[in-house]
C-alpha cells in the first residue's frame, strides 16, 4: 500500500521521503530557518517541517509562568512566545520554499491545525506527544491532507487505536522513541517491521540518536519516510540542538540512502553483462 504526498508515492519500493526536521531549531530567527531550508534543498531533502503551537492551550498558565532563563527571558512563557514563528514568518517560509521543496509543520493544537491548513500543505504531521489526542486526530484526518503520525511514547494498542481516528489510507506511521538524544539500545529497529507487520500501511522512522548509521539501517529495514531533526550547529542554544544532524551529517545520511536504494536491487540471482567477461577470465568450467 502506498500513501501519495504532492503526486509522490510512499510505501514499499518506493525512494524514500526524507524530511529535515527544522522544528524549533529556528531559535526564533527566521534567517536560520531560512539557511536550514536552503541547506535541505542542496542537500536533496523531499521537504522540511517546523513545530506549531498556540502556547495559550497547549500549556497551562501555570507552567507558563515558570522561572525558566533562556535567551528570551526569565519565564517559561518568553521561552514559548520567543521559539514560535507567526503569521509574518510563514509567511515568508511558504514564500522562500514555493517551487524549491515542500515544507509542513507538527499542528499542536486546532488553532494550529487552522492556521498551518491555510497554506495548503501537501502533508501533516501529527507529533508522538499527540498521539492520544482524539479531537485533533479527528481534525486532522476531517483535512483530507495526507497525515504523518509518530508513535514515540506509545505502545501497540496505542497506535492502533489512534490509527481508528484516522484514515489508515492516507495515513504514514513512523517508528519513534522520543528520547533527545534517544540512546542506541532503545531505538528498537525492529519495531519498523512490526508496524508494517501489523498495520499494513506505510512505515518511516523519526530519530533522535546521534549518527546517522542506525537510520540508514532503518531504510534497510522498511522504513519508507525518515524524519531527522537538523541544525547548523549543534551546540547552539536549545533543547533539540544535541538530538540533530549538522548539515554535513544531513547530507551524508541522503548520500547513504540513495546509495542503499540503488544497491539493494530486484532480489533476482542473475549473471549481470559485466560479469561474463570475468566469467571468460576466472572460471575454469564453464560448461555447467
Amino acid at each position: 500500500m502506498t500513501v501519495k504526498i504532492n503526486g509522490k508515492n510512499i510505501g514499499p519500493n518506493e525512494p524514500c521521503f526524507i524530511i529535515g526536521e527544522i522544528g524549533i531549531n529556528h531559535n526564533g530567527n527566521i534567517e536560520i530557518a531560512k539557511e536550514l531550508i536552503k541547506h535541505s534543498i542542496e542537500v536533496g531533502a523531499n521537504a522540511v517541517k517546523f513545530q506549531k503551537r498556540d502556547i495559550e492551550i497547549v500549556y497551562s498558565k501555570e507552567e507558563l509562568d515558570k522561572d525558566r532563563k533562556s535567551i528570551f527571558g526569565k519565564k517559561n512563557r518568553d521561552l514559548k512566545q520567543g521559539l514560535e514563528f507567526g503569521e509574518k514568518e510563514y509567511n515568508e517560509i511558504n514564500n522562500f520554499c514555493k517551487n524549491k521543496i515542500l515544507w509542513s509543520s507538527s499542528c499542536w493544537d486546532l488553532n494550529s491545525l487552522k492556521f498551518i491548513s491555510n497554506y495548503k500543505p501537501k502533508f501533516l504531521k501529527i507529533a508522538s506527544a499527540s498521539l492520544t489526542d482524539v479531537k485533533l486526530l479527528k481534525a486532522h484526518k476531517d483535512t483530507g491532507i495526507p497525515i504523518i503520525l509518530s508513535t514515540g511514547m506509545s505502545d501497540l494498542g496505542q497506535v492502533s487505536k489512534a490509527l481508528s481516528y484516522l484514515d489508515e489510507n492516507n495515513t504514514i506511521l513512523l517508528h519513534c522513541t522520543s528520547t533527545y538524544p534517544c540512546k542506541i539500545e532503545e531505538i528498537n529497529l525492529n519495531g519498523i517491521k512490526t508496524l508494517i507487520d501489523e498495520f499494513k500501511i506505510p512505515v518511516g522512522y523519526s530519530g533522535h540518536e546521534t549518527g546517522i548509521s542506525t537510520t540508514v539501517n532503518a531504510v534497510a529495514m522498511g522504513a519508507c519516510v525518515i524524519e531527522r531533526h537538523i541544525t547548523l550547529d549543534r551546540s547552539n542554544w536549545g533543547s533539540d540542538q544535541a538530538a540533530s544532524l549538522e548539515i554535513q551529517g544531513f547530507a551524508k545520511l541522503i548520500r547513504d540512502i540513495r546509495a542503499f536504494e540503488k544497491a539493494k536491487g530486484d532480489g533476482k540471482i542473475i549473471v549481470f553483462e559485466s560479469e561474463k567477461e570475468i566469467i571468460k577470465k576466472l572460471r575454469r568450467v564453464k560448461d555447467f
